[in-house]
């Protein structure tokens, strides 16, 4: 028998996440039917979404997992595959692989060659996918436009900034350090960053954007979020991706201000990867011949042991990672 440790999502979270929100359990698990696979976690995800959408208390906390098929009865997820499931905070699993998850079912991985599989959950998976649909297929950037990306220095936001720039935007990040700025700008290719721990957001952006701001890509609302929309031009597009300003914030929140949507006539588009599950693997495909290309640069911030799951949750909230967080296991 194979005993299974999981993260139980016990309570729910009140400001930020603590340890009291969760209690690690063992699951001995059944022998597998016909149709079923095991699979053994090798790389974890740790998500700003995961705070405001961590699952029903009582169950195991939500999660994206590359795993390791390691007993099967399916012929569709042969032992020693690799795979992408939806499987929660949990060592081991057992699926028919029809289970549908926040990113639909599990799929075998692509074949990266000598690219990590942990790029599954980064570059090469949600993170990468949303940046490239949410940014292209929302945005629909043209040459010479100005893009604002705020939580740069994260997996979604680091990424669309890069796209922006294949695509011939003039690009400006807003993270939280000098180090962040420094590596958005100096390895990415960003034409310039704001640290809005240090500096004015307005006061940077009517300098590095004098002409305005056509698309900003949002993921983390708030206050710099409503200073951004005071710098946009006439029939500017926002793409609403995160909140993650918010997700701790139990006192004011921050919404668009209408009297500039409606008198700068912007466009402002809610957005979740999941509509775009149908092309999942057209994005991972343009992804990965990006990265190849050396168009793309990533970064993973790597926390070692499923035991610190709820370390790499809370530091990646608080924005102590640079790119994607990720548990190995």
């Amino acid at each position: 028998m194979v005993r299974a440790k999981v993260y139980k999502y016990i309570k729910q979270f009140e400001g930020e996440p603590d340890r009291s929100n969760f209690k690690i359990i063992e699951e001995e698990l059944p022998e597998i039917k016909n149709g079923e696979f095991l699979a053994e976690a090798t790389f974890l995800s740790v998500d700003p979404y995961m705070k405001a959408h961590p699952g029903p208390v009582g169950e195991t906390m939500l999660g994206t997992q590359v795993a390791k098929v390691i007993e099967s009865k399916n012929p569709k997820f042969p032992v020693g595959k690799l795979i992408v499931g939806g499987f929660g905070w949990r060592t081991h699993t057992i699926s028919n692989g029809e289970e549908e998850a926040f990113l639909g079912k599990p799929y075998t991985l692509p074949d990266f060659g000598d690219l990590s599989p942990s790029l599954a959950l980064g570059v090469l998976g949600m993170p990468g996918n949303t940046a490239y649909f949410g940014f292209l297929e929302r945005s629909k950037p043209k040459s010479g436009e100005t893009v604002v990306v705020s939580g740069a220095a994260g997996a979604v936001g680091s990424i669309v900034g890069q796209i922006a720039k294949i695509k011939g935007c003039n690009v400006i990040g807003i993270a939280g350090s000098d180090e962040k700025a420094k590596w958005l700008v100096n390895e990415l290719g960003f034409d310039h960053c704001i640290n809005y721990k240090s500096q004015n957001v307005h006061e940077e952006l009517s300098k590095v954007a004098p002409r305005g701001v056509d698309c900003y890509f949002d993921n983390v609302a708030g206050e710099i979020s409503d200073t951004v929309l005071k710098h946009m031009n006439l029939s500017g597009r926002v793409i609403a991706c995160g909140a993650s300003s918010q997700y701790n914030n139990t006192n004011t929140i921050y919404g668009y201000n209408q009297t500039i949507i409606v008198f700068q006539q912007l466009s402002i588009y809610g957005f979740a990867i999941n509509r775009w599950l149908d092309r999942w693997l057209e994005g991972i495909v343009q992804m990965a011949e990006w990265v190849k290309q050396g168009k793309v640069k990533y970064h993973e911030t790597v926390t070692d042991g499923f035991d610190n799951m709820f370390e790499a949750f809370a530091n990646m909230l608080n924005g102590a990672n640079v790119g994607k967080a990720v548990v190995k296991v």
